[in-house]
């Protein structure tokens, strides 16, 4: 199962290299802050070996999207929980002004338009005999 998250970057740690019983490895941790709660959360999430190369591109304050796996495994009768990172993409921040509103489309990076409510301010909601719900 996977997950996705967008957030701005707030930091990229240096890499870490080690040596294990089945070789060489390498992973990389980077931080964001989450864009889709009224209250952002920051996350800690992990690359190894050559997803490394992926945050070549990015930098501290990037809008990204995150692509991501969360594994859990016990060690001495403790639990160890990891989100690792298997894609990260730059999230475009300003849409090109030259173009036209019209030929501007929802490429999935931004939430669709508000919807105009029916209901009007003094809590008249039209037609009486529709439900709310």
């Amino acid at each position: 199962m996977s997950f996705k998250t967008t957030g701005k970057v707030l930091q990229v740690l240096p890499e870490l290299k080690g040596t294990s019983a089945r070789g060489e490895w390498k992973k990389q941790d980077f931080i964001i802050e989450t864009a889709e709660e009224q209250y952002p959360k920051k996350i800690c999430f992990t690359l190894f070996n050559d997803k490394i190369g992926t945050l070549d591109k990015i930098k501290p304050n990037m809008d990204v999207e995150v692509s991501f796996n969360i594994e859990s495994r016990e060690y001495n009768e403790k639990w160890f929980s990891n989100i690792n990172a298997f894609r990260v993409d730059v999230v475009s921040q300003n849409p090109n002004p030259n173009t036209s509103a019209s030929a501007n489309t929802n490429t999935g990076n931004y939430p669709p338009p508000p919807v105009q409510s029916s209901y009007s301010s003094d809590g008249d909601m039209g037609d009486k005999d529709d439900l709310p719900f």
